[in-house]
């Protein structure tokens, strides 16, 4: 009790506030509840509140002040402070919209809120954390809600969709749950897409890889640069295969490498467990560099990436030398592309790290890969290559086109 009582600025008593950090920080109770929770004032003026978990003043002190400093880590890396399953949101609306049918039996609109909530987005996307919800998924959703109907939705219908799952959105954004600076995707309206997602054409990814290699040497702190070391290596990878960002690709553990040889040549093999299933697929070769960079910088008691293939290293491939990993890459993505003068493409949209993944296909579809096998190694349908292709494909090959 002694040495917890160093860090109140006042008397302790059985259920009255304790302040905490000289003041910072505040303990308390609520009525009828028995575990301490703790509050403090943010940068921007809001108050952040949260339970500690414990009756045990000695172990709620503890909690109190790692939720402090994690919420600090957070702000400073432009993540949100709470987050949500997009269930546990849409989850309100729905009660929203069953208010109003209730109060008025013939709001036939509501009626309909209701079921596509509860037969299509919530069933689809009710497990996703809100910040998790990348393109890929939204997209997924498209060719998903396809087969579920058995038919293409009308384009009333897709708007319908596309507008209560905005709502999920905006409501998550006025609870303070998505970052101002984070983009979370929406759906769109098919009839209402003229064109296919950012990518980088050649010249630009050629100028990207030469910039990364100074860039991410210079973060402000060791934290920021161990961000940027793991952001290259990574941008790397997504170029050279075409995986999925985030869920796909960032769980891939060494042992998953492999060696697949045609001859005296070989290849990087790479199994995959994605969304549409396992599989296989063929690293381009320039990964396999940015791969033995990623072991020396991890210290990995190997010399070269045939001997961590031979090891089948049970560890996961995109952590930082002590062995953690960050919740995701998408900030220090935004910040290389801002750096680099790279975020917004031709049409003035911004890329993301999803980018990498339409660019690894449009350069495949250039060189004449056909789309089956490309589908098979980007783990998606033909229909979806054909959808998002269809109209680049003819321009890709032009110049076998005009003989």
């Amino acid at each position: 009790m002694n040495n917890l009582s160093l860090l109140f600025s006042t008397v302790i008593t059985d259920d009255e506030p304790i302040k905490l950090l000289d003041g910072l920080l505040t303990l308390y109770k609520r009525p009828n509840s028995h575990h301490w929770q703790c509050r403090f004032k943010l940068s921007t003026g809001a108050w952040h509140s949260a339970s500690t978990g414990s009756d045990q003043l000695a172990e709620a002190t503890t909690q109190a002040i790692a939720i402090y400093e994690t919420v600090k880590i957070k702000l400073a890396s432009d993540l949100a402070i709470k987050t949500r399953t997009f269930r546990q949101l849409a989850t309100q609306e729905l009660a929203a919209a069953a208010r109003v049918v209730q109060a008025n039996p013939n709001k036939r609109t509501h009626v309909d809120y209701i079921h596509i909530y509860t037969k299509y987005l919530i069933p689809f996307f009710g497990a996703y954390q809100i910040n998790d919800i990348t393109q890929e998924q939204v997209d997924d959703y498209v060719a998903w809600r396809i087969s579920k109907m058995g038919k293409e939705p009308k384009t009333y219908t897709q708007r319908r969709h596309a507008g209560l799952y905005k709502r999920v959105i905006e409501r998550a954004r006025d609870q303070g749950l998505i970052h101002q600076h984070r983009t979370v995707p929406l759906l769109e309206v098919a009839a209402d897409r003229a064109e296919i997602r950012p990518a980088f054409n050649q010249q630009e990814v050629s100028y990207l890889l030469e910039y990364m290699r100074d860039w991410e040497r210079f973060g402000r702190n060791q934290r920021s640069n161990h961000m940027r070391r793991l952001c290259r290596v990574y941008v790397e990878f997504l170029l050279g295969t075409g995986i999925r960002q985030g869920t796909e690709s960032m769980p891939i553990r060494w042992r998953a490498l492999q060696w697949h040889w045609i001859g005296e040549q070989r290849y990087l093999r790479i199994w995959v467990s994605g969304k549409t299933g396992p599989r296989y697929l063929i690293a381009r070769h320039f990964v396999i560099e940015a791969l033995e960079r990623l072991i020396a910088w991890q210290a990995l008691p190997y010399p070269n990436l045939d001997a961590v293939i031979e090891a089948k290293l049970d560890r996961k491939v995109f952590v930082f030398p002590e062995g953690d990993a960050p919740h995701s890459l998408d900030s220090v993505f935004e910040r290389l592309m801002l750096e680099s003068n790279l975020l917004k493409d031709a049409a003035g949209k911004n890329r993301t790290l999803y980018s990498l993944r339409h660019t690894y296909a449009t350069f495949a579809l250039a060189e004449g890969i056909d789309i089956h096998t490309l589908a098979r190694q980007m783990g998606t349908s033909v229909g979806m290559i054909e959808r998002h292709y269809s109209k680049l494909t003819p321009m890709l090959s032009a110049e076998r086109l005009a003989g």
